[in-house]
């Protein structure tokens, strides 16, 4: 996420959009996979994490009414959406595997991408020089 974040803070700098609000664009982008920590941090960050977590998981979709939902797809619709945005994922993460350690892009390269193996943080600790 971290790529896609720097990315998205360039074009906000010609604009001249505050420091401030350039930091917010990044970290709404980069840490909205991160459970729990964008609601900790300024209303734009959490509010982008719980934008991806009803557009993409469902979380809280239960909640909207059909009229929201139909105004909103009618608007964006979302034509074979669970299958493009998983093979979007594998295909972003594909040629750098090793990025996905400790993040929900490991499940997804497990899933699409023949032979991955997880990186496994407890078998990390458990291999490490360190003496037990």
């Amino acid at each position: 996420m971290a790529d896609t974040s720097h990315t998205a803070g360039r074009p906000s700098r010609p604009v001249g959009l505050p420091e401030t609000d350039i930091r917010k664009v990044w970290e709404g982008i980069a840490l909205h996979t991160t459970p729990e920590v964008p609601y900790r941090l300024d209303p734009e960050v959490a509010l982008v994490t719980a934008g991806v977590e009803t557009d993409v998981l469902g979380i809280g979709y239960g909640e909207l009414s059909p009229d929201d939902i139909a105004a909103v797809t009618a608007a964006h619709p979302r034509p074979d959406f669970k299958r493009q945005i998983l093979a979007a994922f594998a295909d972003g993460f594909r040629h750098r595997p090793d990025t996905t350690f400790g993040t929900v892009n490991a499940d997804v390269l497990e899933h699409f991408v023949p032979g991955f193996r997880r990186i496994d943080f407890v078998e990390i600790i458990q291999n490490s020089d360190w003496p037990a």
